[in-house]
């Protein structure tokens, strides 16, 4: 037996232990196993900020992260999620990284496309790389899929999403913190001072960062909320830059505050559990902030 397979039983059955020992036994772990991770938790957001133009006042955006295909969660409950988001209508769709949880051995990628092909957004179909992206020596692979489904795939790169009065906000996306190289001198050159920032990063911590790069709004991913999360103790693991902000709405940095919101994602990873951690969709409502 592997070393990584042995660690991840030692893993799955000490988390397992901790639940029995708090009274939730076999019933807990067959639902932290089975039911947690089937559902789906659809949370509301307003982005509000005196730099949007009037025009976008209600533009609707939906971003998915961390769906880890081949895992636990299966292209089967793909269609359902890609349904779901199609039946919120956005106008704009997020997906913050994490596709695979390991490219190089996923073989259902002439059946994944099909799938992905159906989400659709007016206003574009946006993407960056996560750490699983990158890992397995999927980068090409993660890229080649995202761009065949229409995508837009944004590594160290500013996009302008603009409408047709010409008005815009400007969107950013910044490599993954763990295997890519971010570079925010990169992504944010020629981008007008004056107009409003939004950055997707698969790791929300580089929060810190972007807060000195005037960056107004930041959307991540990657912790998945800790996954499994123990009554008055939290998440018994988060990982590497995922570990300040693990997830829901903060307000970072002094003066031009940036506001960063960490979706929980939908997969799993390492281990099929969820617990007090339920996948989620976030549905964001753009607003201009001038009085």
């Amino acid at each position: 037996m592997s070393h990584k397979w042995t660690r991840r039983i030692l893993v799955k059955r000490f988390i397992g232990f901790i639940l029995a020992v708090l009274g939730i036994g076999a019933g807990g772990v067959f639902y932290a196993n089975r039911i947690e991770p089937s559902l789906l938790d659809v949370q509301e957001l307003q982005i509000k900020h005196p730099l949007i133009p009037k025009s976008f006042d209600r533009i609707k955006i939906v971003q998915f992260s961390d769906t880890h295909l081949g895992f636990q969660f299966t292209l089967s409950q793909l269609k359902k999620l890609v349904n779901k988001i199609n039946q919120l209508n956005p106008d704009i769709i997020f997906f913050t990284g994490d596709l695979m949880d390991e490219p190089n051995k996923f073989t259902q990628i002439n059946e994944l496309l099909p799938i992905l092909n159906k989400l659709t957004a007016p206003l574009g179909k946006y993407c960056v790389f996560g750490n699983h992206d990158h890992g397995g020596y999927g980068s090409e692979l993660y890229r080649n899929i995202m761009e065949t489904v229409d995508f837009t795939v944004l590594l160290n790169q500013a996009q302008p999403i603009r409408l047709s009065d010409g008005s815009s906000i400007c969107l950013l996306g910044i490599d993954d913190a763990m295997l890519g190289k971010p570079d925010f001198t990169q992504t944010l050159k020629n981008v007008p001072d004056n107009q409003f920032k939004l950055l997707l990063s698969h790791a929300p911590d580089l929060a810190d960062t972007a807060a000195k790069y005037g960056i107004h709004w930041q959307i991540s991913g990657h912790s998945h909320g800790g996954q499994v999360k123990i009554p008055f103790v939290g998440a018994l693991v988060t990982p590497p830059f995922g570990q300040a902000y693990p997830e829901g709405l903060y307000t970072i940095g002094t003066g031009q505050q940036l506001h960063l919101y960490v979706n929980r994602g939908i997969g799993t990873t390492r281990l099929p559990f969820r617990f007090m951690a339920e996948p989620e969709l976030t549905v964001y409502t753009l607003s201009t902030d001038k009085k």
